[in-house]
């Protein structure tokens, strides 16, 4: 979940300056096609993130263990 959160996060801080025109100044525009796959790509990598939890063990028997192991 926190990939996920920090994906996100670092997606739209890079992904809505350049889609509001913060580069147009300078010649660099993002086409709407554009940011529209990028969107679908970024919801893909947070649905294919997500799929990954099913490995994880989320018994609070294994989160104990887990926990006791780190000490």
């Amino acid at each position: 979940m926190k990939q996920n959160l920090w994906w996100a996060a670092g997606y739209n801080l890079l992904s809505v300056p350049l889609a509001a025109g913060i580069l147009a100044s300078v010649g660099f525009v993002l086409p709407m096609s554009v940011g529209a796959i990028l969107m679908s790509l970024s919801t893909i990598v947070v649905a294919l993130n997500a799929l990954l939890l099913r490995r994880t063990d989320l018994t609070p028997a294994a989160s104990t263990r887990s926990i006791l192991e780190r000490q």
